[in-house]
């Protein structure tokens, strides 16, 4: 966790908490950028309020230009999207309201998990531009809060802060000569851990299918082929070069195995199964408790 000494700026955003921490206090002008980075992705991608940009998408067919963060977002999407053979989708959004993960926050389903349509059907997504044949809810939470972080990130270093730790809610990234050693939370029971990792000059993100769960057995990490909560997988970490990247992996280990996204990317982790059983990658140099 960050280093003692060090000043803390905590927010809400996105519908989760935030604590930026640097060696000195943030100047006023700093945060107020910060905090207005975060208000533009949550009015750009939000499916949980009517103004946003991607929700002129949910009323019918119609074309969207995208600020220029999209690009690495799509690429990143149609990589997962093709090795997770549909798995993975921004398209997972309808399910997500249908079993009432929606807008009103209403946790209650209005009917049976729907399998979203497949991607090259009713979605053109090419870097800035998304274009709908048909109305679609997307949701890009599965890779988006890690961009949101890199994005943060990015700003910081623009104004001269080579020390950092920017967390948000567990997806995080570190910057600067003195690592940070962070507690792996248990994937059952959130005051306690699993382990410890040090993060140093990279990004760690985690997905846990307790973090957002309602009803009986129904969270928000679903089978795009299905539109069904996943339930083979409860918890999993991986760290990489960026937190976009590292999001969307540790979403994605919910769906494929390890091999199959490591000739593509770069990237350590760890993963704990529905009977308790944990696996690591070779890099992942963490602690695991007993």
């Amino acid at each position: 966790m960050p280093h003692p000494g060090w000043s803390t700026f905590r927010f809400e955003g996105i519908g989760t908490q935030w604590e930026i921490s640097t060696p000195d206090r943030l100047a006023p002008a700093i945060r107020s950028e910060l905090l207005e980075i975060v208000a533009e992705y949550d009015k750009t991608w939000s499916r949980f309020r009517p103004d946003s940009l991607v929700s002129i998408l949910s009323h019918g067919p119609g074309i969207i230009t995208l600020p220029d963060h999209a690009v690495a977002l799509q690429k990143l999407y149609s990589v997962l999207y093709r090795l997770s053979d549909g798995a993975m989708t921004p398209l997972i959004g309808s399910s997500l309201e249908r079993l009432g993960y929606d807008a009103g926050y209403a946790l209650v389903p209005s009917g049976l998990p729907l399998a979203p349509p497949r991607w090259e059907d009713v979605l053109d997504w090419t870097g800035t531009d998304l274009a709908a044949k048909e109305p679609v809810v997307l949701d890009v939470g599965a890779a988006g809060k890690g961009q949101l972080v890199d994005l943060l990130g990015a700003a910081l270093r623009a104004q001269g802060q080579s020390d950092f730790l920017v967390d948000g809610s567990g997806d995080m990234l570190h910057s600067g000569d003195h690592p940070v050693t962070v507690a792996l939370e248990h994937p059952y029971n959130p005051r306690q851990a699993i382990g410890t990792v040090e993060l140093h000059n990279s990004a760690l993100c985690a997905s846990a299918s307790n973090r957002r769960t309602w009803g009986d057995g129904l969270h928000h990490v679903l089978d795009g082929s299905t539109g069904e909560p996943i339930h083979t997988t409860v918890a999993t970490w991986t760290m990489a070069e960026s937190a976009l990247v590292a999001d969307g992996l540790a979403t994605a280990l919910f769906m494929l195995e390890p091999p199959r996204l490591e000739v593509e990317f770069d990237f350590s982790w760890l993963s704990v199964s529905s009977n308790g059983a944990a696996a690591f990658s070779h890099g992942f140099e963490g602690r695991l408790f007993t």
